[in-house]
């Protein structure tokens, strides 16, 4: 469960990387490379794109480390707050969710998935345009957030 502490709600939050690349071929393996050279595994990640460039969000366990030799290497990266949700692996699952989140006025910026599921539950990536408030509002609900430990011990010791 969620407790109402804002350090509570700090460890359901996770860091995501977002890279800004060149729309060009190679662009896309050389973050890669930077990152198995120092044996940071990726836990989940997504790629869109625009003609000129494309974003890739990763969630890498020891971002901290990922953020440094990424940045030492001279890719642009921002960090931002995103929040992993458990989904009901049904039809109206996803709907489950978003019902409260909608009501409550808070946006979906954008999400992807996880390829991690326990039983009939998936696990889905959400940035909300206030993650504080949607943490409060998916408790309130009594929705599932998977927090950086729970992730992670999911995830094995191979990630990191």
């Amino acid at each position: 469960m969620i407790s109402a502490t804002s350090d509570s709600l700090h460890n359901m939050k996770l860091k995501q990387l977002s890279l800004f690349l060149e729309n060009k071929p190679g662009a896309l393996g050389a973050p890669m490379r930077v990152l198995a050279a120092a044996g940071l595994n990726i836990t989940t990640m997504s790629l869109a794109d625009t003609q000129d460039f494309g974003i890739l969000r990763l969630i890498v366990r020891e971002w901290e480390k990922a953020l440094a030799l990424l940045q030492q290497n001279g890719f642009v990266v921002n960090v931002t707050d995103v929040i992993a949700i458990e989904v009901s692996d049904k039809p109206g699952g996803l709907a489950e969710i978003l019902t409260p989140i909608e009501d409550s006025g808070i946006n979906v910026e954008y999400m992807y998935a996880f390829t991690l599921k326990k039983g009939d539950k998936g696990v889905l990536v959400f940035r909300f345009d206030n993650p504080d408030r949607a943490l409060t509002v998916l408790k309130q609900h009594k929705i599932n957030v998977v927090g950086q430990i729970e992730l992670f011990k999911r995830v094995g010791k191979t990630d990191g």
